[in-house]
Parts: structure tokens; sequence; C-alpha cells
């Protein structure tokens, strides 16, 4: 008990019975100001279970400590005196004289950066799906691993970066952000890199790089999968040897930063099809996290609903109804959780009172809907000049009718193509760059 208080994480000792018999001030302080622990077992102090974790669906490090004999770590939502947060648990087993599991000691530290509640900032969310991968985050970020974000547009991307960041012992240090999809292949390289006076027509003076920027912190590419292929060779060198040269230097210079990247493309079909290389996606890929989808995690859409309606409408204080919520939760949400804001913000501009109801996210809904896509056509019988005129006389052009059609034939054309960017060139008959400019526009 001497040991514990000297520690300065919270901590609480407990046997093979669940019962806490000690807490130290770290631990009463944080978690249980007002009543002492002592006596209690750790599943009802932390979750208000009657039960052991694992008889209530959640992971019992404990459990896993008798299984394995060894430490054991976990993500747990905890309760506090604020509410429930997530904790990072990690649960050591102390032996008796005859080498048998006798004590636990458990070690808790909040993992500040998500939230079990709505919140107006962070990472929100209690569904499996969210915890599975909150606790991948928790795991890699006090490592110096690249990590590589994985999921469609709009899952929160940059928020997991930022909690892989701020959970890091980087934290103290800055956090740059580089958007692949809106650099220019031919300003790439000095953005990331940096210049020299003279190296270029406009470089009037020396400037340093996003990588110097990010020094002694983390570097976080977004939408890797837009890098030029010219520029992913340089990029590999950084990964692989920590150093880069500023453009129209002979200096190699050093980089102490930590890669985390992301993207919403399928890297490994870019990889069979030439377009992103095999070396740079296994070192961007140390430790792959996949984001969940809105729609693998809808009983998260009620937490994250009353959250964007702070930040859409902080000077409102908006509920929402029990029919309207349950229709949230029906959508798909193809574009996740921007879209959801997106919707929420019509919704609450369609309504006048405090309650949002189900009238008001149905209006929201038919006003913010996509029209159809335009129709694929399977080669159909050619009609006379007077049906096709009688046809077509009161139907609007279709805008990029032609265009949609040729990127469904080079989209059919890179599925099947199995050689090199070359190649495929030359049998569509158009140059390698124009060739790259026609597979950006369709990725």
């Amino acid at each position: 008990m001497s040991y514990l208080e000297g520690l300065s994480e919270p901590h609480i000792l407990f046997d093979t019975q669940y019962r806490i018999l000690a807490a130290n001030a770290a631990y009463r302080r944080q978690f249980s100001p007002e009543r002492s622990v002592v006596g209690r077992t750790c599943y009802e102090v932390s979750h208000r279970f009657n039960v052991p974790c694992d008889q209530a669906g959640e992971s019992c490090p404990l459990l896993k400590a008798r299984e394995s004999g060894q430490r054991e770590r976990v993500l747990h939502l905890h309760h506090t005196p604020k509410g429930e947060a997530y904790v990072n648990i990690e649960l050591a087993p102390l032996l008796d004289a005859t080498g048998q599991q006798a004590f636990y000691i458990e070690k808790m530290e909040a993992l500040r950066v998500a939230q079990g509640q709505s919140a107006a900032q962070g990472l929100i969310g209690r569904a499996p799906a969210f915890q599975h991968m909150l606790a991948l985050v928790a795991r890699v970020a006090p490592s110096q691993a690249t990590v590589l974000l994985l999921g469609e547009s709009g899952t929160g991307k940059e928020l997991v970066a930022r909690a892989v960041h701020e959970t890091s012992p980087r934290a103290h240090r800055a956090l740059v952000a580089v958007d692949c999809a809106s650099l220019p292949e031919n300003l790439f390289e000095s953005e990331l890199f940096g210049h020299e006076r003279g190296a270029f027509t406009g470089a009037n003076t020396a400037r340093g790089g996003l990588v110097e920027a990010a020094s002694g912190g983390t570097l976080f590419l977004d939408e890797v999968g837009d890098i030029p292929l010219v520029m992913q060779v340089k990029l590999l060198r950084l990964l692989e040897t920590g150093t880069y040269r500023r453009v129209g230097s002979t200096e190699q210079r050093h980089a102490d930063i930590r890669v985390v990247s992301a993207t919403h493309r399928d890297l490994d079909r870019m990889v069979a099809a030439g377009t992103f290389r095999e070396d740079l996606y296994y070192r961007l890929s140390t430790f792959p996290i996949h984001l969940p989808s809105l729609r693998e995690r809808r009983d998260d859409i009620g937490l994250l609903a009353a959250a964007l309606l702070e930040r859409v409408a902080p000077q409102r204080k908006l509920q929402i109804s029990e029919p309207a919520l349950r229709l949230l939760q029906e959508q798909d949400y193809p574009g996740n959780v921007r879209e959801l804001r997106n919707l929420l913000e019509r919704t609450a501009l369609l309504c006048d009172g405090d309650t949002l109801e189900a009238g008001h996210v149905q209006q929201a809904l038919r006003s913010g809907r996509r029209p159809a896509a335009a129709p694929q056509f399977n080669n159909p019988p050619a009609p006379d000049r007077a049906t096709a005129a009688s046809d077509t006389a009161d139907i609007p052009p279709v805008p990029g009718v032609l265009k949609t059609l040729e990127r469904a034939a080079l989209q059919q054309l890179v599925s099947g193509h199995q050689g090199s960017r070359a190649a495929l060139a030359a049998k569509l008959g158009i140059s390698e760059r124009s060739l790259y400019r026609k597979l950006k526009a369709l990725q």
C-alpha cells in the first residue's frame, strides 16, 4: 500500500474475488473523491455492474491475466465524477509463495481524446466497432510505429490522427497535416521538403517544408492515395532512412517525425493496378486501423447527434424526439459523420421550436437528397429518327453523359489491366501523363 501511494498514476490493489483492498491518492482524486472504494468490487466501482466484466459483455483484464499468467491491457468505459470516460487499464498479477496469483495491481490512465457520452469535441462513441478502433489507437499511440488509417470519407480520420498524436510522447510538439489531394504535383516536393533560394522560378528565399515544421512531432498525410508516383519514391526514402533534401540542395537533413497517414481509397487495388508503390504501402501500414462507417455504429448516432447539434446550433438547446432519432438511425449515410452533421444542420433550420421531430428530419432528407444517377446503357436498339425525335423532344440534355461513359470504360480497362502504366497508355493511344490525369480524375 505504501508502494501504491508513491505512484503518480491512479492505482488500485484487489484480490482474486475482485475486492479492492487499496486505492492510492491519485485514484481517489481522479475517480472517487467523495466515496471510499475499499471493500467494493472493481466491476461495481468501474461499471456499476453486479457481475464481473466478462459476464456483462466486457473484456476483463483479470480473466485475461488468469489465462495468460502475465500483464494485460484493455480499454474500458469507467465511471468518473464527470460521467463515463475511456480509460486505459494495465493489470499485473502478483504471485504468492506457491506461485499462484493472489493479488492484482491495476493502473488506470484516462484516454482524454475520446468520450463515451455527448461532448463538444473529440471522438465520441460507445458502439463495439468504435471501442475496437479506439483500443487500437490506445495501443499504438505510445509507440513510434507508422499508422495507416483506413475508412470511408467522413469517418473522422483527422480526429483519429489527432488522438494518436495527443496520446503519444510527441504530444507536446506539433501535429502537421498535409492534404495530399490538394497539392499540385509540381509543388508537392517543395511543400513537403522545402526549397533553397533560386531552386525554381519564384523561389526568392529559402523556405523549410512541412517535414521540418513537424520536427519532434507528427506528420499527418491525409489522402495518401493521391500522392503522385514520382513523389512516392521520395516519401519512401524519407520513411526508410529518416533523411531528405530540400529542393535545390545537396545537403541531407534528418527528420525527427512520426508519420500517420490516411486514405479512403483501396490501396491494395491501387498497388495491383500499379498506381501506388507496394514498398511504400508496406512502410505506411505498419499498424493499419480501420475506422468504422456510421452504418457500423448506428447506436452512436444519438450521442453524435447531440454533440453535433451543440456545434451547428450552439445558441439553441435543441432536443431530438424518439421518432426523429429512429429515423436518423435508419439512414445509410454514405458521407458518414459529415453527412449526419449536414442533415442535422438542415433539420435545425427547418425547426422553429426546441425539439426536432420526425417531420423535420423527413423534410431535411427530401431537400438534401441527391438526384438519381444517370442510367447505364447496354447497347439498346437504335430507334428510327421520328421515334427518337418524339422521345427526346421534352427531355433536357444530360450534362456529362459522354464523360460518364468514358470513365466507366476506363474503369473497366484499369480493373482488368495487369501491366505497367506505360503499357496501358500505349494500349489507349495516349501519353502516360494524360493517362495519369485520367486515373487521378477516376479515383
